[in-house]
């Protein structure tokens, strides 16, 4: 990725509403009350509402640790039309909103969903029919909607003029990726003189530099901004208006999903154009890695296996592999090992590595292919599968019910990721004893340990890939490593709890940093 490669804008898969596995609570980090940070995520997508990748996933984890722990948390997201649909308990609170955008006001509704019996951040939804209620959350068949820019900074400022009556205890706001990026901006210009949002510390979280929000330069005049942010301290960017960049500039702080994709960010290969940015920020950058739910994603207590199973007891996944053969009408061979990939279908997640690794040809091995994306890459896959239907297998309507069936019947996953921040497949994997074949980028160098619970690989070329694909074929055909390796990556701990403490350690450091600012 070179500096001058412009990102995306934004991505597009199909919301999928996923189910939560009755199970006991996973230990939370616990904080005095003394130590009591109240924070406020604003988000584009939250499980189980609306998402379209990891980030729905990552904030919804994080929020629901921090509550848990006993922080006052809050969550502010778009009033999606996905949302209407799938939950009926929404109830409207408080009264209209009227905000104004680039010179004209409109009003805006404020709902919420009732508390529920466990507790659990609070979450409030920002209505206007005409920016959310649409089929998709960023746009449809034809592209990104064009009038993002506007639908999101409507959004950042309702939530602002909100924040006062709903989340009071607000110290800390923490906004993530391109789409709430403006509200640092307006925070700090437009609600500067109020005195409550002036006190706030703001966390910037950037979960995939690669969609950073580009927009004309006279973008800004429509928002309501004045001219003067348009300088390569703030908004500019070869030409463009750039969100994520003004967003990280009126931030206390930012942070990134992983430490070894905070140093990536830094480098001119990584920094998808903002790498001078990112080391600007000196030490005020950091990586702290994801989690999943450790409940969630439980092979012993998961109600939609064939069979559960732990690392002691392996005999579930043995017939959880046969059902996905079965299912997917591939040959019924218990000692061939199955490579499985859940992951959207475009370049970043390494599918030409994997078209032009010649696998079929170079190992005895069997593929299911699960994920939706590029047509290019649809009609590839679905090509190699009419060619060896015994062996390879392509499911496009991705389901969360669909990856929790491929993992566990899996007894590799595939993850040769051009880039990869965090990544949440192969914590997910590892626990379901899926050991990960994956690129050593990112938050995959970061979770997954080398010979002990996967197979890393640095070049990103079809050689490498398969040459890791093959070591893995070779440890899968000695039964004792390999059962050395599956209980090496069912033994991960991939919870909130480290991840919890180290985000409220980060907190105190924003306003530790916005303290500073208010006394100088």
């Amino acid at each position: 990725m070179g500096a001058t490669t412009p990102a995306p804008k934004s991505r597009r898969r199909s919301p999928v509403q996923p189910r939560r596995a009755a199970t006991a609570a996973a230990p939370r980090p616990q904080i005095a009350p003394a130590e009591r940070i109240g924070v406020t995520h604003l988000t584009a997508e939250y499980w189980p509402f609306a998402r379209t990748g990891g980030l729905g996933e990552a904030v919804s984890g994080l929020a629901t640790c921090q509550a848990a722990a006993g922080l006052p948390t809050a969550v502010i997201m778009p009033l999606y039309q996905i949302v209407r649909e799938t939950t009926p308990s929404l109830e409207r609170t408080g009264s209209a909103l009227a905000i104004t955008l680039g010179g004209h006001t409109e009003r805006a509704w404020l709902y919420r969903t009732p508390p529920g019996p466990g507790g659990g951040p609070q979450v409030f939804f920002i209505e206007h029919p005409d920016f959310f209620d649409r089929a998709g959350i960023y746009g449809d068949n034809n592209g990104d909607y064009p009038d993002n820019a506007q639908r999101f900074a409507f959004f950042c400022l309702a939530a602002l003029t909100a924040l006062p009556e709903i989340a009071p205890e607000t110290q800390v706001l923490h906004a993530h990726d391109w789409h709430t990026a403006l509200a640092p901006v307006y925070l700090r210009t437009a609600f500067a003189g109020e005195p409550f949002h002036r006190r706030l510390a703001v966390v910037m979280s950037v979960h995939n530099a690669g969609f950073q929000g580009h927009f004309p330069p006279e973008t800004l005049a429509a928002l309501g901004l004045p001219a003067e942010l348009y300088n390569a301290d703030v908004f500019e960017w070869y030409g463009r208006m750039n969100a994520l960049k003004g967003g990280m500039a009126h931030s206390d702080v930012v942070v990134t999903v992983s430490p070894s994709h905070a140093e990536e960010l830094r480098t001119a290969e990584g920094g998808f154009g903002l790498h001078d940015r990112f080391t600007a920020l000196d030490d005020r950058l950091v990586g702290i890695l994801n989690g999943i739910d450790p409940d969630l994603w439980n092979p012993e207590t998961d109600p939609e296996l064939t069979g559960n199973y732990s690392s002691d007891d392996l005999a579930g996944k043995r017939r959880c592999k046969a059902a996905l053969q079965r299912a997917y009408g591939l040959a019924q061979r218990g000692h061939t090992p199955l490579f499985g990939m859940s992951a959207r279908m475009v370049a970043q997640k390494g599918l030409d590595l994997v078209l032009g690794a010649d696998l079929l040809g170079t190992t005895d091995a069997q593929f299911v292919f699960l994920g939706a994306g590029e047509h290019r890459y649809h009609e590839a896959l679905g090509n190699i599968a009419a060619a060896a239907p015994d062996r390879v297998a392509v499911e496009f309507m991705f389901t969360d019910r669909l990856e929790h069936r491929l993992l566990a019947g899996a007894d590799a996953l595939l993850m040769p990721s051009l880039y990869e921040p965090c990544g949440l497949t192969q914590m997910r994997a590892q626990h379901y004893g899926a050991v990960p074949v994956a690129r050593r980028v990112g938050g995959l160098k970061d979770s997954i340990i080398d010979g002990v619970s996967g197979f890393l690989f640095d070049e990103y070329s079809p050689a490498a890939l398969a040459q890791a694909v093959r070591r893995a074929v070779d440890a899968y055909a000695d039964r004792t490593a390999w059962r050395k390796l599956v209980r090496g990556a069912m033994a991960q701990q991939f919870g909130w709890h480290r991840s919890g403490e180290q985000y409220f350690a980060l907190y105190a450091r924003a306003l530790a940093v916005r303290s500073a600012s208010l006394s100088s």
